[in-house]
């Protein structure tokens, strides 16, 4: 749930600094970059992190580490991206429903054919319906005219991002298998994403020009940190509750806090707080469907 309340909270933030930068690439570059940064200084200070990137340089050069492992920050770069391109205009509850569609069908399939660290973990009907429940939730986000006050694309990239977030987490949780801390993990997905968006914010800002001038509030930079910490989370978990279980939970945490943001802040075209609150409900009784311990009953 921690991780989902860290991601409601960097997408609230990206998407304010990608409003007054005018760029969201822009701002999802400066967002990627602050992270990469962090997780250079923590590499060097701390025995794990050199350890972990010794196993990543010998694990590379030997090959028990391919290349598709190093690729988590593709996914993240969309992620942060779509954050500072719609979360201003669309509001974080819809951005979080709509990556609630992706990850939980990303998830499914990726929990049913063993792709995490966890191996085969079971689709089981509760699994299934918890699955569902938060399908109805996005369902309900659409309702009152939304589709008409946001552009079409607005909708579909967080779709996509959250089907980009269920592969990073357990594409991390692979790497952290192998590298030995989720430490390493992290800074291969803030590397890879950092060199994305920066090539992609160079390419853009030389076809528009130049974003607004630097907003000064030091909040607006914390997007990187908290995506240090809650992919760092995310590697660390993934191996113990399996792609599905982790990303149903953080689905808990950032629907919560996606409502209370939009409560007390809410976007330009938000779907109105009785929305809201009706598909954190809807998506929050998901969770718990899809997480209790349900028992078969014994038959004699």
């Amino acid at each position: 749930m921690l991780v989902g309340i860290l991601t409601a909270l960097q997408a609230r933030i990206n998407g304010q600094l990608g409003l007054r930068l005018g760029d969201g690439f822009v701002a999802a570059a400066i967002s990627f970059g602050s992270g990469l940064v962090v997780l250079v200084v923590l590499t060097i200070l701390l025995p794990s992190g050199r350890s972990g990137y010794r196993a990543l340089l010998r694990g590379v050069r030997t090959g028990t580490i391919p290349f598709w492992m190093l690729l988590g920050g593709a996914a993240g770069a969309l992620t942060v991206a779509t954050q500072g391109l719609a979360v201003a205009v669309i509001g974080v509850s819809l951005f979080t429903v709509g990556v609630v569609a992706g990850q939980t069908l990303s998830a499914l399939l990726l929990d049913r054919v063993g792709f995490g660290p966890a191996g085969v973990v079971a689709v089981t009907m509760p699994r299934v319906v918890g699955g569902a429940l938060a399908l109805v939730a996005v369902a309900i986000s659409l309702q009152g005219g939304i589709l008409e006050r946001v552009p079409w694309w607005m909708l579909v990239l967080p779709v996509l991002a959250g089907i980009g977030i269920a592969w990073q987490q357990a594409t991390n949780g692979r790497l952290r298998q192998r590298v030995g801390t989720p430490l390493t993990a992290t800074f291969v997905n803030f590397l890879g994403g950092t060199l994305i968006l920066v090539t992609v914010a160079v390419v853009h800002v030389a076809i528009v020009g130049p974003p607004n001038a630097l907003p000064t509030e030091v909040w607006l930079y914390l997007g990187g940190v908290i995506g240090v910490t809650y992919i760092f989370l995310s590697a660390a978990l993934v191996v113990h509750t399996g792609v599905l279980l982790l990303g149903l939970g953080a689905v808990a945490g950032q629907l919560a806090t996606a409502f209370l943001l939009d409560l007390f802040w809410p976007a330009d075209a938000g779907p109105g707080w009785q929305t809201e609150l009706l598909m954190v409900l809807v998506a929050g009784a998901g969770v718990v469907v899809a997480a209790a311990p349900w028992k078969r009953r014994s038959q004699r």
